[in-house]
């Protein structure tokens, strides 16, 4: 579909570039797929009521959109219900604000039950404050039964009690999948693996770094918001302890409220994580912006400041920086605690992020001697695979091992006997 792409600019807006504002979401009507024909910023002295631009720019643009053959207009901002209809009506062209925008992104990538649930409900709630008395058939009462009925219900109290309706259920079905992720967070309770959540805003390379750190082969593309469902695999550290890395949707600003809530199981993980890397797109002219967002969305999510302070900043796309930029860099990262500074595509400082994860990680250890008959060859493994021997000593009915392990690795290598 031909697009318009306009970001409206207001004098208070002073911590964003509109450029960079109106860059990012033409980014988000690409990744929708929408041919965008044109994008504009547009300033704004007042919003009105009814249109939010003037008589004069709606005439303008109504113009620019007849012109170019538009059929849908996004306004990167918010537009209410009644701003909307008006400004259809005027362009003759769709029209869509940047909360419904993300929502069709949403809608359109979600691929498990869960995240097509999640996208549901926040898409019913916003439709639900996009009710009001836009069309007629909205205004026609159903009529009573006998003389006696009144006025019945009109069209839009229908709507509304379906709607209430649809997203009750919604409701009740996420409500089972909190329970069934509880549960699967008490099973990896007893493992037990510590838990490492990477989130971030959208497009930073969380996925590009949950590749190389896995080895999967998660979707990683140059695209906002090129995967919504959470993933999680083991990875292995460099003391030879194993972790479950969480890969989570990415973040953005502005993000609507409905997805907030609606996704808050799925970001249940960050709430429940041992370690939380915070990886941001260091070559973006915006990423002081971009981060303090994600820090917003993780503090409306109930991360507080002391479980922030365990989280580790990756500053990712080294690569993309010219020379003496990611030089400067490298000595403001050293010189900063919790910061490292990689490029998660080439692998360039990957290994001492990793050496950092297992140190942070780390927990008091104990030196043990275990006398292991020839039998055991499967307890044998188990402490080698995991790097705990230190030395070993045969002897007439076995080994002898000197092991170093933490009380968690004790407890799970009592389990399998």
């Amino acid at each position: 579909m031909r697009t318009l792409v306009l970001h409206p600019v207001q004098s208070r807006d002073t911590d964003r570039e509109p450029r960079d504002a109106l860059a990012e979401a033409v980014s988000l009507a690409d990744a929708l797929g929408l041919d965008v024909v044109a994008s504009d910023t547009v300033p704004l002295a007042r919003a009105r009521a009814g249109t939010l631009f003037g008589k004069g720019k709606v005439e303008e643009i109504a113009a620019r959109v007849a012109e170019a053959e538009v059929g849908l207009v996004i306004i990167d901002g918010p537009v209410t219900p009644v701003q909307q209809r008006n400004l259809e009506r005027a362009w003759k062209a769709k029209v869509l604000d940047r909360t419904g925008l993300i929502l069709e992104i949403f809608g359109d990538r979600a691929r498990t039950r869960e995240g097509v649930l999640q996208v549901e409900l926040a898409h019913l709630s916003y439709q639900k404050s996009r009710l009001v008395r836009s069309w007629t058939h909205l205004e026609r009462q159903r009529g009573g039964f006998g003389f006696l009925g009144g006025p019945g219900e009109t069209q839009i109290e229908a709507d509304r009690r379906a709607l209430d309706e649809r997203i009750q259920r919604i409701r009740t079905a996420l409500a089972r999948v909190v329970r069934t992720r509880g549960q699967h967070r008490l099973a990896r309770s007893r493992v037990p693996y510590p838990v490492i959540a990477l989130v971030g805003y959208t497009n930073a390379g969380k996925s590009t770094l949950f590749n190389r750190l896995t080895g999967s082969a998660v979707l990683a593309k140059d695209m906002l918001f090129a995967t919504l469902d959470p993933t999680m695999r083991a990875i292995p550290l460099p003391d030879g302890r194993r972790a479950i890395l969480s890969d989570t949707v990415g973040f953005i600003s502005d993000l609507p409220h409905q997805l907030v809530a609606a996704f808050r199981a799925t970001l249940e993980e960050v709430l429940e994580a041992d370690l939380v890397l915070h990886v941001r797109d260091i070559a973006h002219p915006e990423s002081a912006v971009q981060a303090e967002n994600v820090r917003a969305i993780l503090a409306e999510l109930g991360i507080g400041e002391a479980a922030q302070a365990r989280m580790i900043e990756i500053w990712n796309k080294l690569d993309l920086l010219p020379a003496p930029d990611a030089e400067a860099l490298a000595l403001v990262a050293a010189r900063t605690p919790r910061v490292h500074l990689i490029s998660a595509r080439t692998g360039q400082g990957v290994p001492a992020l990793l050496d950092a994860l297992a140190a942070d990680l780390a927990e008091p250890t104990s030196e043990e001697t275990l006398h292991l008959g020839f039998d055991q060859g499967r307890e044998r493994a188990w402490l080698f695979d995991r790097k705990l021997v230190r030395a070993e000593h045969p002897t007439e009915d076995g080994y002898d091992l000197d092991v170093r392990w933490t009380e968690r690795q004790r407890s799970q290598y009592r389990a399998l006997r």
